[in-house]
Order: structure tokens, then sequence, then C-alpha cells
């Protein structure tokens, strides 16, 4: 697999960009592809200026990871829906006019049997090769992201948590990253293995708390969650918890972006999603179409994350009382590593 960025091939750049590109500045072209989705950013970037322009933004939810868990293999039908989707991701690049691209597979793609059909497909509808990342490669561009606008006003050291589709990825540092671990606990996996009751029983809810607090165990011993001053949450089910949270009538980026909430507010609203019925989920306004089955189980892990880091930081001597949400993550960390 190769690292780094990949140029786009000639009939991805070809023509005049709609945008102009301003001087100095390097067009790029993010992709995020997930267990649950799949998402592009294409960004402006000054690195002499330090700063990251939106060109845009987008997600869609194909499942990729659909049934990984059980088969070890990517299925036929989410191979096609995520190969669709990077089909027009490739004419919003063009479009647009980025010159370097990078696509970044995550933990699905580590996990199945069958990720070279997934690679040849990448590369036949964008031209580019995409990159099966580590976990502790996807916590460092993740805490790259969010840093990238917390920093400014939260003190660190941070613990970014990235809670994904099939992993869930938390790391410390303050400037840079001092330690990351990738847990193989996810909205979708922890659905598939435990959440099937509608809306899930007490014994599948239990089953599925002891499988994370197992795996925060694992990663307390190599992240040391009780340094953290401020705990910063991205990713999907951590951004639909905050709209929930904040009574949001439908779903508004920059209000989520950057929301402080109390750790209370954070574990009321992760625990009326878990339990409400998948239609009463369905009929929230900032309820994406793709994440109603799926968001009780990421409730249930944010929850579970959120309670252990405030823990640990009691026992070290501090105090957490609140929780960042931000909207920075994985894609910006991308965009930077190319520009």
């Amino acid at each position: 697999m190769t690292s780094g960025s990949t140029s786009a091939p000639g009939a991805l750049a070809a023509g005049s960009p709609t945008v102009p590109v301003p001087p100095g500045v390097s067009r790029v072209a993010a992709i995020d592809c997930g267990t649950n989705s799949i998402r592009l950013l294409v960004a402006d970037v000054d690195p002499a200026a330090g700063t990251l322009v939106d060109l845009d933004r987008r997600m869609e939810v194909v499942r990729l990871g659909q049934g990984v868990d059980r088969t070890g293999r990517l299925a036929p039908e989410a191979l096609a829906r995520t190969l669709d989707a990077a089909r027009r991701y490739a004419g919003v690049i063009a479009e647009l006019g980025a010159t370097r691209t990078r696509f970044v597979a995550t933990s699905a793609t580590r996990d199945a049997e069958n990720r070279d059909e997934f690679v040849a497909g990448v590369l036949d509808a964008l031209g580019v090769e995409p990159e099966v990342v580590s976990g502790e490669e996807e916590a460092a561009l993740s805490f790259r992201g969010a840093t990238s606008t917390v920093a400014s006003v939260r003190p660190g050291p941070y613990v970014v948590v990235d809670l994904g589709g099939g992993s869930t990825e938390l790391v410390l540092g303050t400037a840079t990253p001092d330690a990351a671990y990738s847990m193989d606990v996810g909205c979708v996996r922890m659905t598939e293995r435990h959440l099937r009751s509608d809306p899930p029983t007490a014994e599948e809810e239990a089953a599925a708390r002891a499988d994370v607090r197992a795996a925060l165990d694992d990663a307390a011993r190599v992240v040391p969650l009780g340094r953290a001053a401020t705990l910063v949450g991205l990713a999907g089910s951590v951004t639909t918890v905050t709209a929930h949270a904040l009574g949001l009538a439908q779903y508004d980026r920059d209000r989520i972006n950057g929301a402080v909430l109390s750790v209370e507010q954070v574990l009321a609203a992760c625990d009326d999603l878990l339990h409400r019925t998948r239609a009463e989920r369905a009929s929230l306004g900032f309820m994406h179409p793709g994440r109603v089955d799926v968001i009780g189980a990421g409730a249930l892990v944010w929850s579970e994350v959120v309670r252990r880091v405030r823990d640990d930081v009691a026992a070290a001597g501090g105090s957490l009382t609140d929780v960042v949400t931000s909207e920075h993550d994985i894609l910006d960390g991308i965009a930077w590593s190319i520009a």
C-alpha cells in the first residue's frame, strides 16, 4: 500500500476549476472511508498562514462494514454502494480542481479478507490508491484535525476520541500525539454484535457495555486518560448525540462544532437515544437516515468513554466537568497531511 498522497490523474484535474485557486494555496481532496460512511473534503490549505478553508464537505452513509464483524469480508452490495459514492466524489474533485487527493480507509477495510477488491475498485473510480491505515495513524490524523481548531480555545492535554462504525480511536497529546490506541468498538460493530432488539433489551445493553469497558481497560493501559484537561469527541455518533443534547430541530453543523456540554448533558442524551425505538429516533429532525439503526450503539459507546475519562481524571486528582464536540476531524487531518 502506498503512503502519503497521490496526485489525481489528468482526467480529474483537467480544465479550469470552477472556483479559482488563490496564490500560494494548495487545493486538496481528502476522503475518509470508514465502516458506516464515506466522506469528502475539498479544501484550500495555506500552510504558511496555517489556514484551511472548506470548498466542499459531504458525507454518504454506505455501510461498507456491513457484516464484516461476522464474515470477515466486504459484502458485494456494500462495495457497490461505496464505489458508486467514490465515482460521485471524483466528479466533485474534478469540478473544483483539486490537484492532490488522499483516500484513507479505516476499520472495516483493515478487517476484510477481500480488501484487494476494494482497492482495485477505488483505483478505477478515482484514479488514486486507497491507503488502509493503521488505527494508530487514524488516531493521529483525527488528533491533528480536531486540535487545529480546539487548541486555540481549550487547554491541553487533550484526549481526542474518534467514534466510528467499526473502531474507536483514543489519542492523548497537546501539540502532537503522545499516546494512541484503536479499540475494535464502534456503532456498527456493537449494533451487529449485541443490540438486535428494538429498543435493546437490558441483557443486550449489558453485553455491549461489558465489551466497551473491556476495550477501555486495554486502551487505558496505553493511553493515560487521567491526564486529560479537555475531552474532545468527533464523528457522526458524537455529533448526533450533541445535536440531541442541544435540542436541535435540524442538524446544524455551526452550532454543533465547538459545542461544550456538561458530562451530565452528554450522558442523559446518550441514555435517551439508546432507549428510544427505531421509529422514535427516525422522527428526530437532526437524525441522518443512515444513522438511525446504529446511533443507539454509538450513544452507548460514547457514554462509556465519557464516564471512563471523567473517572480516570478524578482518580488522578483532577476534574472533568464538560466535553467538547468538534466537526473538524480526520478529514481535516488528511487535508493537512498532503498540503
